[in-house]
């Protein structure tokens, strides 16, 4: 997706598809499947979830050095294989390098995610100088 400025060599078939870049708003879909599943009933690994979650307050901050510094989330809903869970994150608040990202996920019209990410955006990337 053009405009796509932090994470491009993500896995989104694991971490979900951009489907929206705004300035400080992005919308990530994830198309669940039989690699997410966590047991013989269908469940879906929150990890998953909230790697999914992760990249669309990457993307909502969009700059090439932004790390996740922290997180507090919320499982809601279990998901299913073969659901499509649509997570739609908004930055909330800029402090200098910290940038607080909210970000709800949704399975059609009901939640089944929601976090506050902590985002921070480094001069260097993080691993420079490692």
């Amino acid at each position: 997706m053009p405009g796509v400025n932090t994470h491009t060599r993500i896995d989104r078939e694991l971490s979900g598809s951009p489907e929206l870049l705004e300035d400080g708003y992005a919308v990530v879909k994830l198309r669940t499947t039989e690699r997410m599943v966590a047991d013989e009933r269908g469940l879906v690994h929150g990890g998953f979830l909230f790697s999914s979650a992760d990249y669309s307050a990457m993307l909502a901050v969009n700059h090439p050095n932004v790390v996740l510094a922290g997180a507090n989330v919320r499982f809601l809903k279990p998901v299913r294989v073969g659901e499509e869970i649509t997570f739609e994150a908004r930055v909330e608040k800029r402090e200098g390098k910290k940038i607080i990202v909210s970000v709800v996920g949704y399975r059609e019209r009901t939640e089944v995610f929601e976090g506050e990410f902590l985002c921070v955006v480094p001069e260097k990337h993080v691993l420079d100088g490692l």
